[in-house]
């Protein structure tokens, strides 16, 4: 299997964790009703020009405003949808595109300087409130709104381990790995704006790759991620694997660079 048929059932099987999927002879739609605003959770994806454009928009715009959740699509070679993201115009669609990059780990975990001030641990029902604070407080996540939600879904499902780091005890920083079969995914790397710039993500990374040695994982990813996020992630054994470029169309609301501060 090639490296992008890889990462593609990797992300399905990380999009199904927490929403439906139909697939179509054009593409997939995604969606998850009680979590209206959870972009990931509600978009078509479309990959392909497909056949009889007008009739797929207006299915896709039919069936997520019957549900009450704004239509959106996520494009995959965009270079070969040009009429396609031209029509979605014409349709009232915003678009924007962004360069989709994916970084691989090198097998080996990184030495860091243990520092006492700092504790990493597995979040449990003990610790479940502590880790959901923090990710709330990640603008980038999508607010309370839809990290208070997704949390909950992800801490029940086997396949998501996250983890908890504190810093003099303080709860500040998290991060999660995501399984399937034999590829793992780190996902929701976060901290608190006041402990940022003490290295923290390393430390969480050299635990995930613990973690991934320990499950015997044959490859690890981190995607999509922003240029100024791969700077920091290539200091700890990761490097760019390859740059897709990808488009987001959607009938209202704010994009995915307002939101991140693309």
């Amino acid at each position: 299997m090639d490296v992008v048929k890889q990462l593609e059932e990797l992300n399905f099987a990380l999009l199904q964790s927490f929403s439906n999927r139909k697939d179509l002879p054009w593409g997939v739609m995604f969606w998850n009703e009680d979590q209206p605003d959870y972009y990931d959770a509600n978009h078509a994806r479309v990959s392909e020009s497909p056949d009889q454009p007008e009739k797929i928009i207006d299915e896709v715009i039919s069936f997520y405003k019957q549900i009450h959740v704004t239509p959106r699509f996520y494009l995959y070679n965009i270079e070969s949808l040009t009429s396609f993201i031209h029509l979605l115009k014409e349709k009232g669609f915003q678009f924007e595109d962004f360069p989709e990059l994916i970084q691989q780990w090198d097998g080996e975990v990184t030495p860091l300087t243990v520092n006492k001030n700092i504790t990493i641990e597995k979040v449990t029902a003990t610790n479940y409130a502590e880790a959901v604070e923090v990710e709330c407080q990640i603008e980038e996540f999508g607010g309370r709104s839809v990290r208070e939600k997704a949390f909950e879904t992800e801490f029940n499902d086997s396949r998501y381990t996250h983890f908890l780091l504190r810093y003099d005890g303080k709860p500040c920083s998290t991060a999660c790995l995501f399984v399937h079969e034999d590829q793992g995914r780190v996902e929701s790397v976060a901290t608190i704006e006041a402990y940022r710039g003490k290295g923290l993500i390393g430390l969480l990374l050299q635990r995930i790759q613990q973690e991934a040695q320990t499950l015997q994982l044959e490859k690890l990813w981190i995607y999509p991620i922003t240029k100024r996020v791969e700077k920091v992630y290539s200091r700890y054994g990761f490097s760019k694997a390859l740059t897709i470029q990808t488009g987001h169309a959607f009938l209202g609301g704010k994009g995915i660079k307002e939101i991140q501060g693309r």
